[in-house]
C-alpha cells in the first residue's frame, strides 16, 4: 500500500499494510490511531505486558516488529488517548479473532492455501444473461452439530453437505450471512468488531477458503454479506479507537443507528479505505463471488429517513468503492440491501450511479407477500399490486428477495403468510412460488423457504428437517426444487431481462378473476406463465400471443405429486392460429390458488 493513497481515501489494499503479518520469521504489527498519545501491542507472546508501538513523525501509524510472535498468537492494541484514558482495542484489520466473550485478535497467516478453482474465476460472471438463483444462509443454525456444545460444525465439516443439498436444490449460488466477527449471535452478524476477520465459531480462515473453494468445484457460487454502515459499540471494537471520533460519527442524533450500534463516518477517507479494503480483501483473498452490502438505505439518507436528507458523503463513497471494486475483480457481483425509491442504484458510477450491479426488490416483495395475506374475496380490490412490479422493473437489475428478514420478529414465515387454514396455504404458496420464479428477477430465497418452514427462524435452533416427513412439506420441498431447475434451464425466464421487448403481458385486466397471464423470453423459445390467484375454478381462461405457437404444460403447482388434485399429463389445451392476423388463441384451465407455466415456441 502507498501510505499517501490511504489518506487520500484511495487505498483498496490498507490490509496488506496495517494488521498484524508474520513475516522472515518476525511479526509486525501496524495500527491508525492518530489521536493516541502512545500505542502498546499487548499478546501472549510478551506476557500481555505492553510493548511500545512507534509512531513515525506525525503519520498516525504505530508500529512494532517482533522476534517472538507467530502465527496463532493473541494480541490487542492498548491505546492511551491523550486524556489519559486506556483502552484495550481488536485490531480493525486484524485476520482473526478469539470466539466470544473473548475478545483478542489473533496472529493470522493467509499464505499458503492452494486454490484449485482457476477455471471457475476465469469464467465467472455477473449473471446478467445467466440463471442467479440464492440460498441464503446462517452457517450455525442451517444444521446443527450435536457433538459440538454450541451446535456449530465448521466451515470444513459442514461444505460436502450443505454443496450437495444446494445442487439437489438447484440453487445457483450460497449467499452466507455475515462470517466477520461479532460479539453477539442473536445479531446475526450484522453488528461486527472484526471486520476482516472469519468468525472463529465456524473455524479457521483456511477452513473457510476451504469451503468457498469445494463450492466452486462443484459449480456453485458464493457471495457474502457485507456491513459497511455502522459497527458494534463494543468497547474494544472501532467505537473511538484513538480517544477520538476515528471512525463513528460523533455522538449525535445520527451517530448511533436504530439497532444501538454506532454509524460510520463516511467522510473520513480513512474509513472509506478501511470499508473498500475490506470488501476487497472477501473477494481477493477468499474468492467470493459477490458482496451483497447490507442497510444500504443508511447510508443514502441519515439514518435512512429520507427527511433528514442524501447522506452525500456516504453516497461518494459507496459509488467510489463500488467503482474500485468493479476495477478490481470485473466479473463480481455487487448487490444493495436497499428499501429507498433512490435513483440509479444499479447504474454506474460514471453515469451518476451508485455502481451496483444488483439491488434487492422489496416492493414487490412487500407487495406480493402482502397479497397473498389478503382473503380470495378481496383480492380483485389489490389486484392492481402484482402488475405494479413491471411498471419499474426497468430502472434496475432487481432481485426478488425473500430473506431472513421476512421470517422473523412474528412476520410469519412464507408459508404462514399465506391466507387461510393449514389446507389453504399449500396450494397459494405453491402458487405464490411459481410466481417468483416466473416473475423477471433473479432470486433470492432463505433456507427453510424451500420446504415451507412454520416455526419462525431462530440462530439459536436449526432448520426443522423433520417436517418432511409429513407429505405436504415433503411435496412442496421437491416442488420448489423443479422450479429452480426450471428457472436455471430455460433462457426465456433469466436472458435479458431489463430488455422492455422480453415481457408482455397477456392478461392483466381480469381483476374481478383473479387471473394473471404473461410471457417472457425474445427468441423462438418463450414461457408463458398463467395464475388463478382466486379460490373458485375458473374452468377455461383465453388470451391471445402473437405469430403460430405450439404450446406445452412445462409444470402446474396444481400436480397432484405436488399435493394438488391435477394429474400430471391431464393438461387440456386449445390452441387455434388466426393466420390473417398472426396470433394464436389459447386456452387452458386453471383451478383455484394454481399457477401454471408453459413452454411456448414459434
Amino acid at each position: 500500500m502507498i501510505l499517501q493513497d490511504f489518506y487520500d481515501g484511495k487505498a483498496f489494499d490498507a490490509y496488506e499494510f496495517f494488521g498484524a503479518h508474520p513475516e522472515n520469521g518476525k511479526t509486525v504489527f501496524r495500527t491508525y490511531a492518530p489521536a493516541a498519545s502512545s500505542v502498546k501491542v499487548i499478546g501472549s507472546f510478551n506476557g500481555w505486558k505492553g510493548v511500545e508501538m512507534t509512531q513515525e513523525g506525525r503519520s498516525g501509524v504505530f508500529t512494532y516488529v517482533s522476534d517472538n510472535a507467530r502465527a496463532g498468537d493473541l494480541y490487542k492494541f492498548q491505546i492511551t488517548s491523550r486524556n489519559g484514558s486506556t483502552v484495550d482495542h481488536c485490531d480493525p484489520y486484524g485476520f482473526g479473532m478469539e470466539l466470544r466473550p473473548a475478545s483478542a485478535s489473533i496472529v493470522t497467516d493467509l499464505s499458503g492455501f492452494e486454490w484449485h478453482d482457476r477455471e471457475w474465476m476465469e469464467k465467472r460472471t455477473r449473471n446478467f444473461n445467466s440463471p442467479l438463483s440464492i440460498y441464503e444462509v446462517h452457517l450455525g443454525s442451517w444444521h446443527t452439530n450435536p457433538d459440538d456444545e454450541n451446535g456449530w460444525f465448521t466451515y470444513s465439516e459442514i461444505a460436502d453437505r450443505l454443496i450437495k443439498y444446494v445442487k439437489e436444490n438447484h440453487f445457483t449460488h450460497i449467499e452466507f450471512m455475515p462470517l466477520s466477527e461479532h460479539p453477539a449471535d442473536e445479531s446475526w452478524g450484522y453488528q461486527n468488531t472484526g471486520f476482516f476477520s472469519p468468525t472463529s465459531r465456524y473455524g479457521t480462515a483456511k477452513e473457510l477458503m476451504e469451503l468457498v473453494d469445494k463450492c466452486h468445484a462443484n459449480g456453485i457460487g458464493v457471495i457474502i454479506d457485507f456491513v459497511p454502515v455502522h459497527f458494534a459499540i463494543d468497547s474494544y471494537g472501532l467505537g473511538h479507537y484513538d480517544g477520538s471520533d476515528l471512525y463513528n460519527l460523533p455522538d449525535n442524533d445520527v451517530g448511533n443507528s436504530e439497532w444501538g450500534t454506532m454509524n460510520f463516518n463516511h467522510s473520513r477517507r480513512e474509513v472509506a479505505c478501511f470499508l473498500q479494503s475490506c470488501a476487497n480483501y472477501w473477494l481477493k483473498e477468499y474468492h467470493f463471488d459477490g458482496i451483497r452490502m447490507d442497510a444500504i438505505s443508511r447510508a443514502i439518507y441519515w439514518n435512512g429517513d429520507p427527511n433528514r436528507g442524501v447522506n452525500q458523503n456516504a453516497v461518494s463513497f459507496i459509488s467510489n468503492m463500488n467503482s474500485g471494486l468493479h476495477a478490481l475483480h470485473p466479473s463480481a457481483m455487487l448487490i444493495a440491501e436497499d428499501s429507498t425509491a433512490f435513483l440509479k442504484v444499479t447504474a454506474a458510477a460514471e453515469y451518476g450511479g451508485l455502481g451496483f450491479d444488483y439491488k434487492w426488490d422489496l416492493g414487490w416483495m412487500n407487495d406480493t407477500l402482502e397479497y397473498f395475506k389478503v382473503p380470495p374475496m378481496y383480492r380483485p380490490d389489490h389486484y392492481y399490486e402484482l402488475v405494479f412490479s413491471m411498471e419499474y422493473f426497468f430502472s434496475e437489475h432487481f432481485i426478488l428477495p425473500f430473506s431472513h428478514d421476512e421470517v422473523v420478529h412474528g412476520k410469519a414465515t412464507i408459508v404462514q403468510k399465506m391466507w387461510g387454514d393449514y389446507d389453504f396455504k399449500f396450494p397459494q404458496v405453491r402458487a405464490l412460488y411459481m410466481y417468483m420464479f416466473a416473475h423477471p428477477g433473479k432470486k433470492l430465497n432463505f433456507m427453510g423457504n424451500e420446504i415451507a418452514q412454520f416455526r419462525e427462524w431462530d440462530e439459536k435452533r436449526e432448520q426443522d428437517w423433520d417436517i418432511l416427513k409429513y407429505p405436504l412439506h415433503d411435496s412442496f420441498h421437491r416442488y420448489f426444487a423443479e422450479l429452480n431447475r426450471i428457472y436455471t434451464t430455460y433462457e426465456a425466464l433469466y436472458r435479458d431481462e431489463l430488455n422492455d421487448h422480453n415481457f408482455k403481458w397477456l392478461e392483466s385486466f381480469a381483476k374481478d378473476k383473479s387471473v394473471y397471464v404473461f410471457e417472457t423470453g425474445m427468441g423462438k423459445k418463450k414461457i408463458i406463465s398463467a395464475f388463478n390467484f382466486s379460490d373458485e375454478d375458473r374452468g377455461k381462461i383465453s388470451f391471445d400471443a402473437s405469430g403460430k405457437r405450439k404450446i406445452t404444460e412445462l409444470i402446474s403447482s396444481d400436480y397432484d405429486i405436488y399435493s394438488g388434485s391435477t394429474h400430471k399429463g391431464d393438461d387440456s389445451i386449445d390452441v387455434h392460429y388466426n393466420k390473417a392476423e398472426n396470433y394464436s388463441r389459447i386456452t387452458v384451465h386453471l383451478p383455484p390458488f394454481t399457477g401454471v407455466m408453459y413452454l411456448s415456441e414459434e
